[in-house]
């Protein structure tokens, strides 16, 4: 194997591939990133038997071949290299690299113990690479983090049509997002619970491919695979197993107030307040007609309070939540404010976005978090109060 590629390229090629590497491989060769090289070009690949990542780069080759090596050491060499074409072959038991006077010999790993990639499955549709990564984002921000609920650590993805639906909770918190997408088949309707960390790094990574194409097995649950195509970039992931919370009977239909504040300004005082909030222990916010009030701390521990304009529509509440939980919500907003509706002190609260000004009550139609054709909401359960 002989080949000549330019640094970026092969930087940015190997950053794709490597990113899904295990921290921990059960088995040495499942560390490698196998370079392979063919007339159309090199191809660099990883897999671990769950996430598979493969791209094509532009490259001169001048000798056809495979080889494996260490994909993290190979990701920290390529990103060090000068801005200069890079030289790499085979030479014996080695990969050699060579960018100007820098030169690099790597230990090849056994190529033929090293594990075929998945193949893609059925396309499904395509969606716009931008629009994919703010809605995963937004979504993906609610997923369990706790390994032992598997179940939670996944992204819903519904499809019904031209409409893909994401959900995620960790029991604390839900947020689902509806966006617009273009299905291969105008009936098409599917299931997939998605691991949420890859899918939230795949779709950031794509965000600047234009469209990416989503494509899914037919069983769409299980043993499945779901994978994403952009610009020679491709990656798959096995879905996870279980049935997902019936989320949707979360979401109150009707509520008894409705507070807006404008979002900047209250993700600010959120952080201030919350700089004396110990670990565990809430923000308070109490809404009434023109101001919500935050206040964080008690007793002879350290104290904040903070007032900013806000408007009402219904009862005055008293409420409080995780404040890391709240920024979450308001962070993942692209409006320039913030609403919530509520119903008591003691149930869940929904946030939204309103494009109006908070303290415009001409213009102040409630909106759904709208981007676009794009639906938002982000359900955050209150801390109850002692007393």
């Amino acid at each position: 194997m002989k080949f000549r590629v330019e640094r970026d390229v092969l930087a940015d090629a190997v950053a794709w591939t490597a990113r899904s590497l295990p921290a921990r491989p059960s088995v040495p060769v499942l560390a490698g990133l196998l370079l392979e090289t063919s007339p159309r070009g090199l191809v660099l690949s990883s897999f671990d038997y769950e996430v598979s990542a493969r791209v094509e780069a532009r490259a001169e080759v001048a000798d056809e071949g495979k080889a494996l090596v260490s994909g993290r050491l190979l990701a920290d060499i390529s990103r060090s290299l000068p801005d200069q074409p890079v030289d790499v072959a085979t030479d014996g038991s080695k990969v050699v690299l060579t960018c100007g006077s820098a030169r690099f010999s790597l230990a090849t790993l056994p190529v033929d113990e090293y594990p075929t990639l998945p193949q893609l499955p059925p396309v499904a549709g395509t969606v716009a690479g931008e629009l994919l990564a703010t809605a995963v984002a937004q979504t993906a921000v609610a997923a369990g983090r706790d390994d032992t609920l598997p179940l939670l650590t996944g992204v819903r993805m519904e499809i019904e049509n031209d409409k893909v639906t994401l959900a995620a909770t960790d029991r604390y918190r839900l947020a689902v997002r509806e966006l617009r997408w273009r299905p291969e088949q105008p009936d098409l309707t599917a299931v997939a619970l998605v691991p949420a960390r890859t899918l939230a790094e795949t779709a950031k990574a794509l965000a600047a491919d234009g469209d990416v194409t989503i494509a899914l097995s037919s069983g769409g649950v299980g043993d499945g695979l779901i994978g994403f195509e952009a610009d020679g970039r491709r990656t798959t992931t096995r879905l996870l197993d279980g049935e997902f919370v019936k989320y949707r009977s979360l979401l109150p239909t009707e509520t008894n107030s409705d507070a807006t504040v404008e979002r900047s300004a209250f993700i600010e005082a959120v952080k201030r307040v919350a700089l004396v909030a110990e670990r565990n222990t809430p923000v308070r916010l109490a809404f009434s007609e023109g101001e919500v009030v935050l206040e964080a701390g008690s007793g002879d521990d350290a104290q904040a309070s903070e007032a900013l304009p806000a408007t009402l529509d219904g009862e005055d509440i008293a409420i409080a939540f995780n404040p890391t939980f709240l920024l979450d919500g308001l962070n993942a907003l692209e409006t320039p404010s913030a609403r919530l509706h509520f119903t008591t002190t003691t149930k869940p609260a929904v946030l939204t976005g309103q494009t109006a000004d908070p303290n415009d009550k001409d213009e102040a139609v409630e909106a759904v978090g709208s981007v676009g054709d794009a639906e938002y909401r982000y359900l955050i359960m209150p801390v109850r109060l002692s007393g």
